[in-house]
């Protein structure tokens, strides 16, 4: 059985901490791997090899932070198989779709290292008087990336670019339910001793580490509840934090549209990777003009999605509940179960592809994050119900809708998220710039703000000399 380990300073530790957790296969319920619960005396080791590596790390030329971030990306994609396989292993994503989350996540990795090279770390602005003021933005320090057991490899590379082309260094904290691939990950590491570094646990590794007094910025990706425990450490410390919270994301579906295929398309965002995406398409408001012949398309491409194949387990049997949790509270308050619904026999935290039609606001599926294989169906009378009621939300990640109406398309901006699809789900590239709205989130992601977060801006003004 592995043993995972922290790595610090470019060298693997062992864990001061003497408890050891169990990494569970979600398909097997086999145990996989053991890794430390964590202790505040790992968080210390790492944190200080951090602050000790960021000086020479930030005195180097931008182009040669780059070029070595390239240079791990490269033997990344190497081993893409194994790191997807790992994630197959411990947190059950088919090992195809970790396969392309990964390579997209490492074709981000470098294009977001290359936008270093034409950011403006230091700009000059002259002034008539023969003055002059330059404008410096410097890198933090040692900074904090705490990432989701959803895309253990994806969001440890999302966050990584501009924190360490920008001049910082980085203690990365996975989650306890998938360290092993994060784990390999760093195995894989060609950047200097101390860029970056792992610490494995559960909370006793990652509230030490968010409320580190040397670490000046936390990157956290996870739950509505512990993204505000972050928020609040942080700002009583004065750092800076960019949350990436719970999402309950909506589908507004025109009358105009092809109701087979975006059935099909809509079954994609609901279902892959087991709805385990905080992007997953989990409210679905339907024109009424169409809804049936969706409907009825909607639940035959669930069974395109059968356990054990393209429907990976749960993570755990936690999560498991959440989900049927939900699908049960929505039938008892009348909510139609068209298909799937039950919690499979048999080993794994399996769950089959469900639709649920009738529901409305008072059930958990319409309000509460489910982040299972379960799409909720609400018909309504009109293109403006479904984007009022896409909005009735407490959270804001992201949004798609599917028109053929070009105001509709622009009115779609109207729903309150960080991210709009029209048309196509996950669409847009390295410029993509977005902040979550509500409980979803804080901090900008993407394009010129994400070195703007990782970088601290100063001002140096130079008058003329007073000359005898």
């Amino acid at each position: 059985m592995k043993k995972l380990r922290n790595l610090v300073g470019g060298a693997w530790q062992d864990s001061r901490c003497d408890e050891w957790l169990d990494l569970v296969n979600p398909a097997t319920e086999d145990v996989i791997a053991r890794f430390p619960a964590g202790s505040p005396s790992d968080v210390d080791d790492a944190v200080a090899a951090a602050a000790t590596a960021q000086t020479e790390w930030a005195a180097l030329p931008v182009a040669e932070r780059v070029a070595r971030i390239h240079a791990w990306a490269d033997l990344i994609a190497d081993n893409a198989d194994e790191l997807a396989e790992l994630e197959r292993q411990e947190m059950g994503k088919p090992a195809g779709i970790g396969r392309a989350f990964i390579d997209s996540a490492v074709a981000g990795l470098k294009a977001a290292a290359q936008q270093a090279n034409s950011y403006p770390f230091e700009d000059t602005v002259a002034h008539p008087d023969g003055a002059k003021t330059r404008i410096l933005r410097t890198p933090l320090g040692a900074t904090a990336v705490i990432t989701p057991w959803n895309f253990p490899v994806a969001m440890v590379l999302g966050a990584l670019g501009p924190l360490l082309a920008a001049g910082n260094t980085v203690v990365v904290k996975p989650s306890e339910r998938s360290p092993y691939s994060t784990a390999r990950l760093v195995e894989l590491l060609s950047l200097p001793a101390g860029v970056v570094n792992l610490v494995l646990g559960d909370a006793r590794a990652g509230v030490p580490l968010a409320e580190h007094e040397q670490i000046q910025l936390v990157h956290f990706t996870g739950s509505v509840s512990a993204g505000r425990k972050v928020g609040a450490a942080a700002g009583e410390r004065l750092r800076r934090t960019v949350l990436e919270l719970g999402g309950k994301d909506p589908v507004v579906i025109d009358a105009d549209v092809d109701p087979v295929a975006t059935a099909k398309a809509v079954a994609f965002g609901a279902f892959v990777n087991t709805g385990q995406i905080c992007t997953s398409m989990e409210r679905i408001f339907v024109h009424r003009d169409i809804a049936v012949p969706f409907v009825e398309a909607l639940v035959a491409e669930a069974g395109n999605y059968p356990s054990g194949s393209a429907l990976g387990p749960l993570v755990d049997a936690r999560q498991r509940n959440v989900v049927h949790g939900h699908v049960e509270d929505a039938v008892a308050r009348g909510a139609c179960l068209r298909t799937g619904g039950s919690v499979p026999k048999g080993s794994g935290f399996f769950y089959p592809a469900t639709v649920l039609t009738d529901v409305d606001d008072s059930m958990l599926i319409m309000n509460e994050e489910t982040f299972g294989p379960v799409a909720p169906v609400a018909v309504v009378c009109s293109f403006e119900e479904g984007l009022e009621r896409a909005a009735r939300s407490r959270y804001g990640l992201a949004a798609t809708v599917y028109t053929g109406d070009a105001a509709h398309a622009d009115a779609a901006a109207r729903i309150p998220a960080g991210v709009v699809w029209v048309n196509q789900w996950q669409g847009g590239g390295p410029e993509r710039l977005y902040e979550p709205a509500g409980d979803s989130g804080l901090g900008a992601t993407g394009a010129q703000a994400a070195y703007d977060a990782a970088t601290r801006p100063a001002s140096v003004h130079i008058a003329a000399p007073v000359l005898p």
